[in-house]
């Protein structure tokens, strides 16, 4: 190394700034076997590579179209540091990701994830990314690559976020959207156990106050721990969608992925000009965590379906005739669904009852 500088011991390294080499090199190996756990077929190679490699399966597309997505988990992440429990957000992040996806319809083929920490603990990496695994074996969804960033001096040593980008495919001509939704629709719900992955902030603010205990129940007399309810994983709905439109084609219409901006925000995403959704909200069961995050903040009705899913994860909307099977072939699948409302003429405006 003559084109370099001779200055002898005692400099500065990349540890003492802040980043181990040592550290990454024993996450990697430590993350091996999970993403080697969610391959596919048509992925070629393992990770260390500077790319991941996949092989479209052309033979079953006459015209693929692919879909892509991007998203995180949020500021659940701050929950999860405070419990120290990184095994449920991992899924969290994948279920954000392909059931976006799947409301044009795709099927969600692979993913890469970008993790940035202010200090790598090798085992709390290996946590995330195994439910990160998790989540993407249940969606049938290869973790292709990824990106581990230790931001020393910049993030504090136990701050983490962590993104995901996700690649589907969709046959051109079947993409569900708001364009093939008509008057007389029926609108499905899949259930959603608990917040999913959003309106965090709010939820934080109300029940995580001053000397609030974790392991405390989740509310009067509850039967789970505030981190336990606050950290539920997200029900993965990809391969219920998937499924759906594999086996009703033209009957699935559209279908709203209920995130950020609760039922009145998402489900208005699907509708046309001209037609309104009308859901009935005593046609399914809303978790009670969120009437303590109502009781607690004295948070309004208009405020909590604005911002939370209140028990709907997805929503939709189906050619009348094939409601009652779409249900069916739903329950079938593990995915609790029900009929939550239908379509019919108006402004674009979602009613609730």
């Amino acid at each position: 190394m003559s084109r370099l500088l001779d200055q002898g011991p005692g400099g500065a390294t990349y540890a003492a700034a802040g980043v181990s080499i040592e550290a990454g090199d024993e996450a990697v190996e430590r993350i091996k076997a999970h993403v080697a756990s969610t391959k596919r077929r048509e992925v070629l190679g393992g990770i260390g590579g500077f790319g991941g490699l996949f092989a479209l399966d052309t033979a079953r597309y006459r015209e693929p179209v692919l879909v892509a997505s991007a998203d995180g988990v949020g500021t659940k992440l701050e929950v999860a540091r405070l419990a120290q429990r990184y095994d449920t957000v991992g899924i969290d992040l994948v279920a954000m990701l392909v059931d976006d996806l799947a409301c044009l319809g795709a099927e969600p083929l692979f993913m890469l994830d970008y993790v940035a920490v202010g200090a790598l603990d090798p085992a709390r990496l290996e946590e995330l990314v195994g439910g990160i695994a998790v989540g993407c074996r249940q969606a049938n969804t290869a973790l292709l690559g990824g990106e581990t960033a230790e931001h020393g001096g910049v993030m504090r040593p136990d701050d983490l976020d962590v993104a995901g980008f996700v690649v589907g495919v969709v046959e051109r001509g079947a993409e569900l959207g708001p364009e093939r939704v008509r008057d007389g629709d029926v609108l499905i719900g899949f259930a959603s156990p608990g917040l999913r992955s959003n309106g965090y902030s709010l939820a934080r603010k109300v029940l995580l106050g001053d000397g609030v205990d974790l392991n405390a129940p989740a509310w009067e007399g509850a039967d789970v721990t505030l981190a336990d309810e606050l950290l539920r994983p997200c029900v993965i709905y990809a391969p219920a969608m998937v499924a759906l439109v594999r086996d009703f084609g033209s009957a699935v219409h559209a279908a709203a992925h209920i995130t950020g901006g609760g039922i009145v925000g998402n489900v208005v995403r699907i509708l046309p000009d001209g037609l309104d959704a009308v859901i009935d909200m005593t046609s399914f069961t809303t978790p009670e965590i969120f009437f303590e995050i109502q009781r607690r903040g004295q948070v309004s009705a208009d405020e909590m379906v604005r911002v939370f899913n209140c028990g709907l994860g997805m929503v939709v909307a189906v050619d009348a005739a094939s409601a009652a099977d779409v249900v069916a072939h739903a329950n079938a699948t593990g995915v609790e669904a029900s009929v939550v409302g239908h379509v019919t003429s108006g402004t674009g405006q979602v009613t609730l009852r």
